[in-house]
Order: C-alpha cells, then structure tokens, then sequence
C-alpha cells in the first residue's frame, strides 16, 4: 500500500513539472513575441520621426526591421531547441527511472521467491532425514525397514548436497567464477551423469545418443556435469510424468553441440530471454508446483559463457522445449574413429 502510494506520488509530481516546463515554454515564447514587437514599434516610430520612412510598408522592408525579424526568429528556435531537448532529457530520464524502479522491485520479488523455495527446499530434506533417524532411534525395526529408512536418507542427504553445490557455484558465477580446465572424457561424464539421474529419478524416460568421436575435451568436469544435470532436472520437474529427456551430442558445422529435449510444458516465447536471470521461475500454474531456487538456467548459462559456448532456447516438436549448448571445436580433440552408442 505504502509502495502504490509512493508510486502515486511521483507520477502526480512528474505530471506537474511537465506541465509546468510546457506552461513556462509557452510564456517565454509570449513573452519574446511582446519584446519583439515593442522593439519594432519603437524602431518605427524613431525612423518615421527621423524621416528613414514614411509608411509602415517601408519600415517592414528596412534593413533594420529584418535583422530585427532575423534575431527574434533566431530567438524562437532557441527556446523550441532548448524546450524540445530539456522534455526529450525529462521523459528519458522518467523512463530511466521507471525502468530501474521496476527491475529493482522484480528482483526483490525474486528474491523473496527464492527465500521462500529454499527455505522449503533445505527444511524438507532436513525434515526427512530427522524423522528417518527419530524411527530407526525409537523403535524396534527389522533389517529391511532399517535399510529402507537409511537409503531415504542417503537420498534426502544427496539432495540437500546437490542444493548446497548449486547454492555455492551459483556464487561463484555470478562473480568471480574460474573454471578449472582439464581433458575430459564426454562420452564417459555424460553416461556417468545420466546413470546417476536414471537412478534418481525412476520414473523418467532418458536416454543418450553419441554422435561424437571418442576424444578429450577442455573444460571444467564440475560445471559440465552442472549443465547437464541441471537442464535435465528441470526437464523433468516441468514434464508430465513419465518425463521424457533426450540428451544428444556431436559434431556439427565445426562445433560440439549439445541438444536436450523433452516433452515436457514448453517455455513461452516471451520467457526465454528471462530464464536465465538469476532467482527467476516462469510464473505459470504447471511451473510453480514444481519444486525450484531460479538457479539452475543462470547457472547454466555462466558455465556455458565461461567455456566460451553458447545456449539457445527453442520449441521441441511437437511439445515440450530443447536447449542446444554450442562449444568451440578448439575445445574437443578426437583420438580414434566415430562410436554410437545409445543409452536409456
């Protein structure tokens, strides 16, 4: 309420001084008209006394007269220029204002979204973790419960890691990020990554499809497999289950390239250029249920830029959405011949 008040304010204030620059404008335009024609009146006069002229045609076609005319109009644009650029620098600047206004408040309001998810999203495993300690501590369990209440919380404890280790990079890339390069195996990191994701979420469909010689790439093992799980993460978290997610990687137009698919709810055209800000969720019905920080994408797109890739953000056919990461060729050295090999 305060906020709508203050917004109020200001506009009132910004009407007034607009209106009453316009309202001064108009004045010194009048005002220089008047001094105009008091000078000219008066020339006319000393000049019909002084004999120079005899009528008012003659003085009008004076010398005298059109320096006289030359300097009020030069006077005229004078005020119109100066008019002109003082309310092009004042609705700029209003604009400007605006614009900053806005951002600062949608990002206090991610902010506030992300307090609240991640409150959530540590209070839930930590919850979970308690209670299966309270059970195994308090009561007289078989084997089989125990083990079933110990692997919930293993589970529950990888998840709040995961959470900690995007927390931490999330921090890292937004500021002073500096990947640590190393020859990396791709065909290995993402057959490793996808049989972690596989085993934590059962009920997904993901398979993996290599079209990319067998080689070593430079880059950071850390951030490539925050890439990937990330992007799958949130494929299956914005997907009708059973999620279906297709990872495919290769060679193409002197580029390695990186495809994830699914078939999922699809980004709008209108969101994709916000995705990757930080703390931001897009804001629909089907989305929020989800659990998120807003910050995987940022993540995501930070490690891209760092080894000097880049992301787009497209439509799959014939539903869901496909992100396609795009690494220099530099960064990828084959060894031996071209290998398929289809994973799910």
């Amino acid at each position: 309420m305060q906020d709508k008040r203050m917004r109020l304010l200001s506009n009132i204030v910004i009407a007034y001084m607009l209106v009453a620059f316009a309202w001064w404008s108009v004045l010194l335009f009048v005002k220089n008209r008047d001094a105009f024609n008091a000078k000219s009146e008066y020339l006319q006069i000393v000049m019909v006394a002084e004999g120079n002229v005899d009528t008012r045609e003659e003085f009008y076609k004076s010398d005298i007269y059109k320096s006289l005319a030359k300097e009020y109009e030069r006077q005229e644009w004078m005020i119109f220029g100066e008019a002109t650029f003082f309310i092009i620098s004042l609705i700029l600047g209003i604009w400007l204002i605006n614009r900053g206004y806005r951002n600062a408040m949608f990002a206090a309001q991610q902010r506030r979204n992300f307090l609240l998810s991640i409150t959530h999203e540590l209070k839930s495993p930590i919850a979970s973790i308690r209670l299966a300690f309270e059970t195994i501590f308090r009561r007289d369990l078989d084997k089989e419960k125990v083990n079933m209440l110990s692997t919930s919380g293993i589970k529950e404890s990888d998840r709040l890691n995961d959470l900690v280790n995007n927390l931490l990079l999330a921090a890292k890339v937004e500021s002073a990020y500096q990947p640590v390069m190393e020859s990396l195996d791709l065909n290995l990191l993402f057959t490793e990554t996808i049989d972690r994701l596989t085993e934590k979420y059962p009920s997904a469909n993901l398979s993996l499809e290599f079209n990319l010689n067998e080689g070593e790439f430079e880059g950071d093992d850390f951030g490539i497999r925050s890439i990937v799980i990330n992007l799958i993460e949130n494929a299956i978290k914005y997907s009708p289950d059973p999620a279906n997610v297709e990872l495919e990687t290769g060679i193409d137009d002197n580029q390695l390239f990186l495809y994830i698919k699914d078939e999922g709810y699809g980004i709008p055209p209108s969101e994709r250029k916000r995705i990757f800000d930080q703390f931001y969720r897009i804001g629909n019905e089907d989305t929020r249920r989800a659990k998120g920080t807003g910050l995987g994408l940022f993540i995501v797109q930070r490690v891209v830029n760092a080894h000097d890739g880049k992301i787009n953000v497209l439509s799959n056919s014939p539903k869901g959405t496909r992100f396609e990461i795009f690494f220099p060729r530099k960064r990828f050295t084959e060894r031996k011949a071209t290998i398929s090999n289809n994973k799910s």
